[in-house]
């Protein structure tokens, strides 16, 4: 990945920044040899595209990753003070095997198996909801490093991330960043159809299923008529009536922010 050749261009700066460097450091070890190049790991293990989505919960900024600002390339980047409200769009890449278990910006080490993510600005931790815009596939990151430091991509996943994404094997893909908060309002989309008695069949099965408010959507310029729920209170009860679709033979939808 191109964040490496930074990680030991940088090394100094990092190490004086207590954290805040694009790679990580293993413990007692430095950086990992110029020659290990990354990618997934020797033995891809099962079930990384269906991995849970990670609670959205309260966390107090660690003090290691989120300096007022520090400089890598001779760029300085100024830690935001809130995360509240950012939405941003463009391009993700990820990492994995050569900075698994090495510390990331939050002293915490680096699991290439979990959903996390790097951010340059972002306080450290902050919770996501990563879309490829691509496919459409949805997931949730906990960020807790720093990266990648070019100008193209606007954050670096893990590898796990990127499997549930559907773009690892390519490397980077065209994304959606939203910030979650904690007790935020969700909706969840049940369905896409061409044929809009058909959307509405599936309403009103799911308003008798759930007794929570269904609706059909039509996004300007798109020819599909989307089936949602909601909005609903919390991640806990979005994931309560998405069992209960999923139970009820409805298929699985898909848990988005309000």
């Amino acid at each position: 990945m191109s964040r490496h050749t930074v990680l030991l261009m940088c090394l100094a700066t990092w190490l004086c920044l207590a954290g805040c460097q694009s790679g990580k450091s293993r413990p007692g070890s430095g950086p990992a040899p110029r020659a290990e190049q990354d990618g997934p790991p020797h033995v891809i293990p099962g079930g990384l595209a269906e991995l849970p989505d990670p609670e959205v919960r309260h966390e107090r900024p660690t003090q290691r990753g989120n300096p007022t600002s520090y400089t890598v390339l001779g760029k300085t980047y100024h830690v935001m003070n809130s995360a509240l409200g950012y939405d941003a769009t463009g391009n993700a890449s990820w990492y994995g095997r050569k900075f698994h278990g090495r510390l990331t910006s939050s002293g915490e080490p680096f699991d290439m198996y979990q959903l996390t993510a790097a951010h340059r600005t972002l306080p450290i931790p902050t919770y996501a909801r990563i879309t490829n815009l691509d496919n459409g596939r949805t997931t949730v990151v906990r960020i807790n490093d720093r990266g990648p430091f070019h100008d193209d991509r606007i954050i670096d996943l893990s590898y796990a991330a990127a499997v549930k994404l559907g773009f690892a094997a390519v490397g980077t893909a065209r994304v959606r960043v939203q910030v979650l908060e904690p007790g935020q309002d969700f909706v969840l989309q049940a369905g896409a159809f061409s044929d809009l008695e058909r959307a509405d069949r599936l309403k009103a099965a799911l308003n008798s299923l759930t007794g929570a408010p269904a609706y059909v959507v039509k996004v300007s310029g798109e020819s599909l008529y989307r089936v949602r729920l909601g909005p609903v209170r919390g991640r806990p009860e979005a994931e309560r009536l998405k069992e209960l679709i999923r139970a009820a033979n409805f298929g699985v939808p898909l848990i988005l922010p309000h």
